[in-house]
């Protein structure tokens, strides 16, 4: 009988590690490759193309210099604006007599309009400071449209006139020169948030000079290496905190001129200081007058048509971000703000609205991998920003670039090559949401769950910086309330006067101020952010003014004057954010690993843990103090308060004595190596090093 030969088993393939340092990191991400290739095989097509067309990121990131007004060598000026859909377009301005036939443009294939206006007697035909604008036909009808041109550097709002905005061809004599060159990228960032228009106390805008003479000098005297510039982008509407945006390349003429921005930037250079664009690429205005919206008479040009092309809530448009001159004109945008005003990198705003298709509109984010790939990312939106992250760190190595994301798209803040967008840091936006939920909803501290706190201010994705704050200007805004202002109310109006009695609300205010902010800078991330005036507790909020507010300047101020008045007490939160500051600068917490938390202990409200070679110590409690309290410590040796939130300087009651030496006894405690014994007054935090 013949032997059956037995089945041969086929051999199982082995399976080849992902290409993709960030799936061979986190495996629950594996389910998702073919997305994540599918994103980045996209933006390598494109990068292809940019190569084999625009001959790299190099130049086409420079349409600044193509597009719109260039003053060429012999003073010759030519103008250049991409607008398909119109049939005709002429130049006209104060130079011509607004004579809409003096100065026709030519069309070439590709929908871009051109003029060469001839030098007269050697020097430029368009006055500096003179009104032009673009005006085009449209086809069919012959409906003729006049806008502000799309590159336009410059451009003045006389609101006893109109609201809408003029453009100016700025071409001034003396040329900006910059003195200071950029400072080394920080360690870690320290963020002082701030709009230009509000750093005054007086009832008015204020101006770039302003703020180089009186905030500079402020903020690198409080420790912060980082300002984030709000506002910068040209807005018609003052009170949308600048983000309807109408001319991108303009920078705000409320405030002053662009050669006094530079001089800002420049003098922030001077002090070390890095300098942030919050930068809007979200969405734009609907402004058609002054805007990019309906430019060329059509409402798919810079952006999608019909619904996909307009968000509901904030009434603005949406760009196209698969369309290869909408890319040329927001790369150049970022290009033009590091190149020509020699900022550092950008705050981009609104990420979350770009990343997907729903805007992040009744959506709320559980964790769940799934939400982040598939149908409801806008991949168009993703990819620009990973060609945006690319153009940004591949020109200017040591720029920064941070990413307003509420939903916690996982890789958001890894480098493309390993299967991420790109970003250098993401806002920790959860935690500010924390803070203000409990102030709003506890009535005492002394129901906090410090689980819950420590939790969220660690719970933060490997190898992806984080940058935490307690609250930034949205906590600010009228409607709502800043942290001092939840602690203390309407006492901030009668008792924050040295000559006042301490009261219990104002007592409990000051120390929870302190201990909320360090915490946050503590645990919380990477990188830190502060309001502007928020470090100081300033009462009230942030109004602009409107027609709801009989156009009221009121609240749209930052009265630093309260810290300046040594009877006031705000010189003691202020003082101590400047000394939390400073203390990351010697001990670094900040680029530190994540902290090791000993202790959550939730009856006696005591928080213990490890970072940056620091021992930190809260007692959260609102009456109890704690003698001989043991902590624990992996660091065997003598130890000493560097930071103490009880210090008078601070408006503590200096019931801690830094001269006392503190040291550890060789027993586990709390899973620690050794312990100390240590004296807890009631709602401080000590901050111990070896």
């Amino acid at each position: 009988m013949a032997t059956v030969p037995a089945p041969v088993s086929a051999a199982v393939p082995v399976k080849q590690p992902s290409e993709f340092e960030v799936i061979r990191e986190d495996p629950y991400l594996e389910p998702f490759e073919g997305a994540i290739k599918h994103r980045n095989n996209v933006f390598k097509s494109w990068v292809d193309k940019i190569n084999q067309t625009e001959h790299g990121f190099d130049k086409f990131s420079q349409g600044y210099k193509s597009f719109g007004f260039q003053v060429l060598p012999n003073n010759d000026i030519s103008y250049r604006e991409w607008a398909p859909n119109a049939e005709t377009a002429c130049l006209i301005g104060d130079f011509n007599g607004w004579h809409r036939d003096t100065h026709p443009m030519k069309k070439n294939q590709f929908g871009v309009f051109e003029i060469v206006v001839p030098a007269v007697n050697g020097a430029p035909a368009i006055p500096h400071d003179s009104k032009v604008k673009i005006s085009m036909t449209l086809p069919g009808t012959g409906e003729r449209i006049e806008r502000v041109p799309a590159w336009i550097s410059r451009v003045t709002q006389d609101l006893n006139v109109s609201p809408v905005y003029d453009a100016v061809f700025w071409n001034p004599q003396q040329k900006y020169k910059f003195k200071n060159a950029r400072p080394p990228p920080p360690k870690a960032v320290k963020v002082y948030e701030a709009h230009v228009g509000i750093s005054t106390p007086e009832q008015r805008v204020g101006t770039y000079p302003e703020f180089t003479r009186d905030i500079l000098p402020r903020i690198k005297g409080l420790g912060y290496n980082t300002i984030q510039l709000m506002a910068i982008m040209e807005h018609a509407y003052y009170a949308s905190f600048g983000y309807q945006i109408t001319s991108f390349f303009a920078s705000s003429s409320r405030y002053g001129t662009p050669e006094q921005l530079m001089e800002l930037i420049d003098t922030a250079h001077g002090m070390g200081i890095t300098v942030l664009l919050d930068v809007v690429h979200s969405h734009a205005s609907n402004n058609a007058l002054d805007g990019l919206n309906n430019f060329d008479g059509s409402d798919h040009q810079y952006f999608h048509s019909g619904g996909k092309g307009r968000h509901e809530l904030w009434d603005s448009r949406l760009f196209n971000y698969g369309h290869h001159e909408v890319l040329r004109f927001l790369l150049s945008n970022l290009r033009y703000w590091l190149e020509e005003f020699q900022f550092d990198g950008f705050r981009f705003d609104g990420v979350t609205s770009m990343l997907y298709t729903h805007h992040g509109i009744g959506t709320g984010f559980s964790g769940g991998y799934h939400e982040y790939f598939g149908p409801g990312v806008d991949e168009e939106a993703v990819v620009y920003l990973m060609l945006a992250n690319e153009m940004i760190h591949s020109l200017y190595p040591g720029s920064l670039t941070i990413a307003e994301d509420v939903s916690g798209m996982p890789a958001l803040c890894r480098t493309v090559q390993e299967g991420g967008v790109g970003f250098d840091y993401r806002l920790a936006m959860a935690v500010p949401d924390m803070w203000i939920k409990l102030l709003k909803e506890s009535t005492s501290d002394e129901d906090w769950d410090l689980g819950n706190i420590c939790f969220t201010l660690t719970n933060r994705r490997w190898k992806e910086k984080n940058i935490c704050y307690c609250e930034s200007h949205d906590q600010a805004l009228v409607g709502d309330k800043t942290i001092a202002f939840w602690l203390m109310d309407a006492e901030m109006y009668t008792n924050m006067s040295d000559l006042t009695a301490l009261t219990p609300v104002i007592d409990r205010g000051l120390s929870l101020h302190k201990m909320i902010r360090l915490l946050t800078h503590a645990l919380g991330g990477e990188g830190y952010l502060n309001f502007e005036g928020n470090e100081f507790g300033h009462p009230e909020w942030l109004d602009f003014p409107r027609a709801g507010n009989n156009s009221s300047f009121q609240y749209a101020r930052r009265q630093f004057n309260l810290t300046e008045d040594h009877l006031l007490r705000y010189k003691y939160l202020n003082a101590f954010d400047g000394a939390m500051n400073l203390t990351e600068d010697k001990y670094q917490w900040l680029s530190s690993p994540q902290a090791y938390i000993s202790l959550k202990n939730e009856s006696d409200k005591v928080i213990v843990f490890e970072r940056g070679n620091l021992l930190w110590v809260f007692n959260f409690h609102h009456s109890k103090s704690f003698t001989d309290y043991r902590v624990g410590t992996d660091w065997p040796g003598e130890y000493h308060v560097v930071l103490s939130s009880d210090d008078k300087d601070f408006g503590g009651h200096e019931r801690i004595d830094k001269t006392v030496k503190h040291f550890t006894t060789p027993m586990e405690w709390n899973g620690r190596k050794n312990f100390m014994q240590l004296y807890l007054p009631s709602r401080t935090v000590q901050v111990f090093a070896h």
